[in-house]
């Protein structure tokens, strides 16, 4: 279910050069993030919108970032 979300986010020109990298952590964090959305099966990925699929990389986004530098998870970013 997660590489079709990785590969609309790809479509999409979503991704960073260094997220795609990265597929297999992306694809699990995405897996995280859509089961937590209560998103289930490709058909409900292939009918997200270009927005909603942008708030869900962002949510992995976030996520990603803590895992990678857990001690920068408290500092605000401007």
């Amino acid at each position: 279910m997660s590489d079709f979300a990785f590969f609309r986010f790809a479509s999409l020109n979503l991704l960073t050069e260094e997220e795609i990298a990265h597929k297999n952590e992306i694809v699990d964090i995405t897996e995280h993030v859509l089961d937590a959305e209560g998103i289930e099966c490709d058909s409900r990925i292939s009918k997200i919108s270009e927005e909603q699929l942008a708030q869900i990389l962002e949510k992995v986004r976030k996520i990603r970032k803590k895992k990678v530098n857990p001690e920068n998870e408290n500092e605000i970013t401007n």
